[in-house]
C-alpha cells in the first residue's frame, strides 16, 4: 500500500512485498501497505547476501529451504534496487526448492506468493498462500502475505482477521506493522500509532527501528503534524542513515516549510542512490511546482521507462501507471490504466479512488463521483483521496460538498503535494 504511496518498508529480510512497487502521483503520502514490513520466517532469516546463499546452494543443491530463501533475497534485491529482471531470478529459485521437495513445502510455496504480491499478482498470492497454511496453518509470515493479498484486493474485514492471526502467533515488528496499517486504512490513526510506537519497541536491528520510526513520521505526515513528522523523520536517519525513506520524509517537510534548495537537494541523492519511481515522481513534483518544468519532464519520462520495466518482468503496474497518467500524462492512458486495475481490483479503496480520478480526467466526473465517495468508506485520513473527491463534486456542480471535501484534506495537512494542495486552495477560492 502505498503511494513509489504507499511508500516502502524497508526492513532486514522483507517477505510479503505485496506493494512491491508504490503508488504514485497523487498517492505520494497515502499509508504504506503493510506488505513491505519486514518478516523473520525460517527462510527470511536465511535471506541475506545472494552470493553467500548460491555458494551454499553450490555446495548443497539439494537444500529446498535454501533455494526458497534465495528466491526471498532475489525479491528483496529487486526492492532495494528497483530492478525488477531480480523476479525471473526468484521465480526460478522458488520452483528449483519445489522441485528438490514437492511436496509440504510451505517456504517455496510462501515465497511464489510473495513473489506474486510483489509483481501485483493478489489473487495469485492469496491462492497460493492458501496453499501454503494448508500444510502449515501456525506460519506468522504465510498470514502477513494473506493479510497483504487480502487488503490489496479490498477485502478488508479478512485481512483484518488474518494480521490479527499474525499477531497472535508473533507479536513481533511485521505483525504490529500490519495491524498499524489495518488501523490507519479505517481511520484509526491513535490505534495506528500505537500499533507501530509498539513495532519500533520491537525492532532488533537500527533498520528495523528506521522502518518503525519512518512510518511513525508517516502517520504524523498525513494528519499535518510536520513537526512531529520531522522528529521521526529524523530519529529514522539516525539509526539507520542508509535508510532511503527517512530522507525522503525530510526533503517532503523542508518542501513544505519552503526551503526548496534543500528539499530539492535530498530527493536528488535519493533519486541517484535508489531510482525508485516514488521518489522520482515527488522530485519532478517539486520541481514542476518551483517552476522547473522542462526538467520536470524529464523526471516523468524515467518513471515511464521505470514502470515499463517493472511491467516486461511481470510485474502489474496499472494502478500506478493509471494515478502517473492522470497527473502528468494523459487522460486516455489514465482510463485505460484504471480501467485494467479496476477489473481485477473493484473493491479496493485506492483502485476505486484511482479509476474515478481518471474517470473524472477523461471528462466522465458524473460516472465518477459515486465511485470516488465508495473509496472513502473506510475513513481512511489520505489527503489525496478528498482532494480528489472534492475536485470531482466541483465538476459536478456540487458546490457545497466539494467545498467540504477540499476543506478537509487541506486540513488534514495543507502540504500535502506541492502542486494538489495549491490547486485545491485554488478551487476553493472559486467555490466561495
Amino acid at each position: 500500500m502505498k503511494s513509489w504511496t504507499r511508500n516502502t518498508l524497508l526492513g532486514a529480510a522483507v517477505v510479503a512485498l505485496a506493494a512491491g512497487l508504490v503508488v504514485v502521483g497523487a498517492a505520494v503520502g497515502a499509508p504504506r501497505g503493510a506488505v513491505d514490513a519486514p518478516a523473520s520466517s525460517p527462510a527470511a532469516a536465511r535471506a541475506g547476501s545472494i552470493e553467500a546463499l548460491q555458494a551454499q546452494l553450490k555446495r548443497s543443491p539439494g537444500d529446498a529451504e535454501g533455494w526458497a530463501a534465495l528466491g526471498l533475497a532475489y525479491v528483496q534485491q529487486a526492492r532495494l534496487s528497483a530492478d525488477p529482471t531480480y523476479y525471473p531470478k526468484a521465480q526460478g529459485a522458488f520452483g528449483r526448492s519445489l522441485e528438490v521437495q514437492p511436496e509440504a513445502n510451505a517456504p517455496a510455496l510462501t515465497g511464489q506468493a510473495t513473489l506474486a504480491a510483489a509483481r501485483h499478482d493478489f489473487a495469485g498470492a492469496l491462492k497460493t498462500v492458501q496453499r501454503s497454511l494448508a500444510v502449515n496453518d501456525y506460519d506468522a509470515t504465510a498470514y502477513g502475505v494473506k493479510a497483504d493479498a487480502l487488503t490489496e484486493l479490498g477485502r478488508y474485514d479478512e485481512a483484518a482477521q488474518a494480521a490479527q492471526r499474525m499477531l497472535d502467533l508473533r507479536p513481533g515488528l511485521d505483525a504490529y506493522a500490519r495491524a498499524s496499517y489495518q488501523r490507519e486504512l479505517r481511520g484509526d490513526v491513535a490505534g495506528a500509532r500505537t500499533a507501530m510506537q509498539q513495532a519500533v519497541e520491537r525492532a532488533t536491528s537500527p533498520a528495523d527501528e528506521a522502518f518503525g520510526r519512518y512510518y511513525l513520521g508517516e502517520l504524523a505526515w498525513n494528519n499535518g503534524d510536520l513537526g512531529r513528522a520531522r522528529s521521526e523523520y529524523d530519529a529514522a536517519a539516525a539509526v539507520d542513515p542508509t535508510y532511503l525513506p527517512a530522507t525522503v520524509g525530510q526533503a517532503k517537510v523542508l518542501a513544505a516549510g519552503g526551503d526548496t534548495t534543500a528539499a530539492l537537494g535530498l530527493y536528488r541523492q535519493a533519486v541517484e542512490t535508489q531510482p525508485q519511481p516514488q521518489y522520482v515522481v515527488e522530485l519532478g513534483e517539486l520541481l514542476e511546482a518551483s517552476g522547473q518544468a522542462a526538467e520536470a519532464r524529464t523526471q516523468y519520462e524515467v518513471v515511464r521507462a521505470t514502470q515499463q520495466l517493472f511491467a516486461a518482468s511481470g510485474a502489474d503496474v496499472d494502478l500506478e501507471l493509471a494515478l502517473f497518467e492522470g497527473d502528468h500524462g494523459t487522460p486516455a492512458k489514465a482510463l485505460q490504466y484504471a480501467s485494467a486495475a479496476y477489473r481485477t481490483r473493484p473493491d479496493s479503496v485506492l483502485v476505486q479512488d484511482a479509476y474515478a480520478w481518471a474517470l473524472h480526467k477523461a471528462g466522465r466526473s458524473a460516472e465518477a463521483l459515486p465511485i470516488a465517495r465508495k473509496a472513502q468508506r473506510l475513513g481512511t485520513r489520505l489527503p489525496y483521496l478528498r482532494y480528489h473527491l472534492g475536485v470531482v463534486e466541483a465538476a459536478v456542480g456540487d458546490r457545497v460538498a466539494a467545498r467540504r471535501s477540499l476543506t478537509g484534506a487541506l486540513a488534514l495537512n495543507p502540504s500535502f503535494n506541492p502542486l494538489q494542495a495549491p490547486a485545491a486552495r485554488a478551487l476553493l477560492k472559486t467555490l466561495g
